[in-house]
């Protein structure tokens, strides 16, 4: 897939050319309350932000009418108080089907240039969104040909929805279809950007009280080449995947962290192989995509599969060198597994070193961010 070029979002307050387009007013820019020298997110053309789509986007979110059994929403899976992660180790579908992955939190989704934990093919939200709605291995909200019909026609139906619609496309006659279901959803997961952690109030604000000497240590160990920790979760992402409206590239990373070393030659578990499942190459053997930290102390269980339960048993994960999973059907040596990434190496920690490095990572919670109204059940408006 060939990298999208960025599109430059217009600021705060700037009116679009044109005060009249084809009868009506054009709506305002959307405007992104960002820290100064903290990137606006790449948004597509075809979708461009607005106010009355990311507020659709939102009713949607919370609306348990978008799945199969009527009793599931996107913020099942996605709870505001846990950085829209659900702290379950592998989320449970509409049908009660248990997924092989843990669900991600989606604050800052924005600045993936990849979406899902191992799909080099989904470079956008708007890619993605149908992955949850209509997926099938597993199935998720378990929309499908049967009833995605009666699923759209209830939410056309419903007045409360009417305004909605009318604010999203005001220029536009109001069709509920399942595309602008996509885009509304997209739009309003792309608006949940979070940038005032300690972190950020330390690098973006200038306040050098925002961070405690313990995690000024903890970030001077993050970026060490001792742990190399910063080579998979560098930028202000915490990501190597990521894009930026600026951006003039696209990366697309994706590593083997050691987790597993089933048949001694590399293997992942047959339930998820990671990006092998896409290319086929061997070389992608258990190569998943490292996720952003931001909030990370919130979004317990960790890797792919939440099959680890603390940050701290992260942190010895890695200066391990990898796992060991000594006994059972998964038993193997990650430490050795041949296609594991040259950054994921054992190294010393003192009890010291692993509290500031804790203490640093727990300084990416954007707190705000958990009782936002901007991302909150509209029923507690």
């Amino acid at each position: 897939m060939s990298p999208r070029p960025p599109t430059r979002v217009l600021l705060a307050g700037v009116l679009v050319l044109g005060a009249l387009v084809g009868g009506c007013e054009a709506e305002p820019a959307w405007v992104w309350d960002l820290p100064e020298g903290f990137p606006e997110p790449w948004v597509p053309e075809d979708n461009p932000m607005s106010e009355g789509k990311v507020e659709l986007g939102r009713h949607l979110f919370y609306d348990k009418r978008l799945s199969g059994n009527g009793s599931q929403s996107c913020a099942s899976c996605h709870h505001q108080e846990l950085a829209f992660s659900d702290g379950l180790a592998s989320s449970i579908g509409s049908t009660g089907e248990v997924g092989a992955r843990n669900a991600p939190s989606l604050t800052n989704s924005a600045y993936y240039s990849t979406f899902s934990w191992a799909n080099s093919a989904l470079g956008s939200i708007e890619e993605f969104t149908p992955n949850p709605l209509f997926g099938e291995f597993p199935v998720e909200l378990g929309v499908h040909d049967g009833n995605e019909g009666a699923i759209r026609d209830a939410l056309e139906a419903d007045a409360g929805y009417q305004a909605l619609w009318e604010e999203a496309w005001p220029s536009e006659e109001v069709t509920v279809s399942w595309e602008r279901i996509e885009q509304a959803l997209s739009s309003f997961v792309r608006s949940i950007v979070t940038a005032d952690s300690p972190y950020d109030r330390f690098t973006y604000g200038g306040d050098r009280d925002a961070l405690n000497e313990s995690e000024i240590r903890g970030l001077d160990l993050f970026l060490s080449e001792h742990t190399e920790c910063h080579h998979c979760h560098g930028g202000f992402h915490f990501t190597l995947s990521t894009v930026t409206a600026d951006s003039t590239f696209v990366e697309r990373s994706f590593h083997n962290t050691g987790l597993y070393n089933v048949d001694g030659d590399g293997s992942y578990p047959l339930a998820d192989q990671g990006l092998f499942n896409i290319t086929g190459l061997e070389r992608d053997m258990g190569a998943f995509r490292a996720p952003s930290l931001r909030n990370v102390a919130l979004t317990a269980p960790y890797m792919h599969d939440g099959s680890v339960e603390t940050l701290e048993e992260v942190i010895d994960l890695y200066s391990a060198g990898g796992r060991v999973i000594e006994d059972g059907p998964l038993a193997g040596d990650g430490r050795d597994n041949p296609h594991k990434s040259g950054f994921v190496r054992e190294f010393s920690l003192s009890e010291q070193d692993k509290a500031d490095l804790l203490a640093f990572l727990e300084a990416l919670t954007d707190e705000s961010a958990l009782t936002d109204p901007r991302f909150a059940d509209p029923e507690d408006d």
